[in-house]
């Protein structure tokens, strides 16, 4: 009897490390952040948020995110990116204005989900009203629960976290503002190739 249910979770097991995998190889759904040190990996989860996801590819095949600065990266906390209105460091970057912008697609409705905020998550950046992500996301560089249910789960670092750790941070602890910050030099879609 208990060789059957030995044998029972090892096949449960087994089935649940086969779609982990699964989802990682999943290209379509693979996105390669190039930094000034190498590449970071990030599984975008359209399973917990479909809409953010499909904005998130949208602006990737348009390269929308090519130069865009990390423009508040907070030690212990996030590294933030993805204002293409005002962060592309090579066509109308405004330093004074980074972070207050979003694209030319429409904000998005909240997807919550109930992913904790840990190390190497990524989120959608938004105003204070919950339906106004648009383009910016960060990379949490630590744990943070505060952040738990309140601004929507859009993936997770794969690979290259040590990477995001190495992005510029500020010197400012109040706002997180960088003077002359890192960017995100290509972003591309696993599937569509180099």
């Amino acid at each position: 009897m208990q060789l059957k249910k030995l044998a029972s979770l090892f096949v449960l097991l087994a089935a649940l490390l086969g779609s982990a995998q699964a989802f990682a190889a999943d290209h379509e759904n693979t996105m390669i952040i190039t930094l000034k040190d190498g590449d970071v990996t990030i599984a975008l989860r359209p399973d917990l948020a479909p809409k953010h996801v499909a904005q998130i590819k949208e602006l990737v095949r348009e390269g929308a995110y090519d130069n865009v600065a990390f423009h508040r990266v907070m030690d212990g906390f996030v590294a933030q990116t993805g204002d293409v209105q005002f962060g592309d460091m090579e066509d109308g970057y405004n330093s004074q204005r980074a972070g207050m912008g979003g694209s030319d697609k429409p904000d998005l409705p909240a997807e919550f989900s109930d992913v904790p905020y840990e190390r190497g998550i990524v989120g959608m950046a938004r105003a204070q009203d919950p339906d106004s992500a648009n383009s910016q996301f960060f990379i949490m560089l630590a744990p943070n629960s505060g952040l738990n249910g309140q601004y929507t789960v859009v993936g997770e670092v794969e690979s290259g976290m040590e990477l995001v750790d190495n992005i510029k941070k500020s010197d400012n602890p109040q706002t997180g503002a960088v003077i002359d910050p890192d960017r995100m030099i290509k972003v591309r879609i696993a599937a569509d190739g180099n």
